[in-house]
């Protein structure tokens, strides 16, 4: 009886994180697609490496990393492969949590620092003149239907074709009244506790995952130890 369920527990860890490799291969595969297409650019203007398309990709390389050590550790009966696999997952759990404590206690502070930088962005573009940058935000505005960060104004009276409303040159009445980054500051806050939902259901997950490996890397040590014997 005690077999078939440690086998049992063996292939649902394994289809648990085979799933989770599959996610992770989505998830870099879309953020190597938006890099290559330039879809979506620099976030802050004095992090230039942080972007959603990278941000992507380095989500979705640990999450196959990890999941690959669960696979193997779980279908090999492998302690060390186990064992990484329960100290990596912990290490994430506790990183989510110190976010979401980061978050929660500086949030105001966080969205003010994210709208200055984004506007001091939105600033270097319009004296730089970059074509690559300006189409990134003529696509997003366009996909969002939104104008500048918080407002048409902060294109200081530059304001591009993107923001209108029609395919024709318009003014101020016509143009998308929200901008970019507080539509999606909107969003998240009309749906905070959908995505509070989602991340208890991860972490959830996360730590059915951790269990799974514990004990079936508990079951291995006792085995060796009954061998030993």
């Amino acid at each position: 009886m005690a077999l078939g369920c440690v086998k049992t527990l063996k292939y649902m860890l394994f289809i648990f994180n085979l799933l989770f490799w599959i996610c992770g291969c989505i998830i870099m595969g879309l953020g190597i697609y938006m890099l290559s297409m330039k879809s979506v650019g620099v976030l802050l203007s004095n992090l230039p490496s942080l972007s959603v398309a990278n941000m992507l990709i380095i989500v979705g390389s640990i999450t196959m990393v990890v999941a690959f050590l669960g696979c193997t550790g779980a279908i090999k009966e492998n302690k060390c492969l186990l064992l990484s696999f329960f100290i990596l997952l912990l290490l994430i759990l506790l990183t989510e949590a110190t976010v979401a404590v980061i978050l929660f206690f500086h949030e105001n502070q966080i969205n003010k620092y994210i709208e200055e930088e984004t506007k001091k962005q939105l600033e270097v573009l319009q004296n730089s003149n970059s074509t690559a940058t300006r189409e990134v935000w003529d696509t997003i505005q366009k996909q969002l239907h939104c104008c500048g960060v918080m407002n048409y104004t902060d294109w200081n009276g530059d304001v591009p074709q993107s923001c209108c409303r029609t395919n024709e040159r318009c003014n101020a009445p016509n143009y998308w009244q929200k901008g970019c980054y507080g539509l999606i500051r909107d969003w998240f806050e009309k749906n905070f506790l959908t995505v509070g939902i989602i991340i208890i259901c991860t972490s959830v997950v996360q730590v059915l995952g951790m269990s799974f490996a514990m004990t079936l890397y508990c079951h291995i040590c006792n085995n060796y130890k009954s061998y030993g014997d």
